[in-house]
């Protein structure tokens, strides 16, 4: 693992990332709840580091970075711009889940910056329906932070987005999970990124060259997002990556992010 290393945003935010591999630069926006050195993080990255040059960084609040406040999509995307310029400028951007969404933001914003955009699983809510029902766990959430319980507001947002009970009650025994818990108040952050339908109309202004990407076990809602993302998205290619899930491998990804 490489020393740490740090960038500064536009709003003098320190962020915290890690290079790995040789290639063309890929920043990896990932989701919420995750760090860098999160173990499925640095796996994710050696996978890729096999064709790209991978810049893995902690979001605003996470791992080693700062938590400049107030937080905003726009400084999120300012946080992007940062890692990108310390890759050299330029790079593609591969976003996961809640990652996605900032991904899709920053290609708006820094298309001068960004060669290609990759959104795997980009998690918007589908339809009214479910915005109610992410609203009402983003409140059980939210009144769970502001009571100081990190953990069961971690578990809570986790079971409500679809993670197994079990699972959820094993996290404790998983390498990292002080940092998780730790960053518990990021995920305040998360649900204000994918609590909307995805924003079609500001969609079509893309002109950043675009793979929209849902796994085939993946949640229905998230195919419908895929469909609706990959329509709007000027010339954006719609793969549906088979055996996959939310949980993506990044293996089996590798092949298409390295597609022209």
């Amino acid at each position: 693992m490489t020393d740490l290393r740090t960038t500064t945003s536009r709003d003098g935010t320190r962020l915290a990332y890690d290079v790995h591999g040789s290639g063309p630069a890929l920043v990896y926006v990932t989701g919420a709840t995750c760090f860098r050195r999160f173990w499925p993080i640095v796996q994710d990255s050696k996978a890729f580091a096999k064709a790209f040059t991978v810049y893995t960084y902690d979001r605003r609040g996470r791992g080693d970075s700062d938590d400049g406040l107030p937080w905003s999509v726009e400084r999120e995307v300012d946080d992007i711009e940062a890692v990108i310029d310390a890759a050299g400028g330029t790079a593609s951007v591969y976003g996961h889940s809640s990652g996605a969404v900032l991904a899709l933001e920053a290609s708006l914003r820094l298309p001068h910056k960004i060669a290609k955009t990759v959104l795997y699983d980009a998690a918007y809510v589908h339809d009214a329906a479910e915005k109610a029902d992410y609203e009402r766990l983003a409140q059980q959430v939210r009144e769970l932070l502001a009571g100081g319980d990190d953990t069961a507001a971690l578990k809570t947002f986790l079971r409500g987005i679809g993670m197994p009970g079990a699972f959820t009650a094993l996290l404790p025994l998983v390498p990292g999970w002080r940092t998780m818990k730790a960053l518990a108040p990021t995920i305040a952050y998360d649900l204000a990124l994918t609590r909307d339908l995805p924003p079609l109309a500001k969609a079509q202004s893309v002109t950043v060259p675009t793979q929209v990407i849902v796994g085939q076990k993946s949640p229905p809602g998230l195919h419908v997002v895929a469909r609706q993302l990959a329509g709007a998205i000027p010339h954006a290619e719609l793969v549906e990556l088979a055996g996959q899930g939310h949980l993506v491998s990044a293996r089996r990804l590798l092949p298409v992010l390295c597609e022209s």
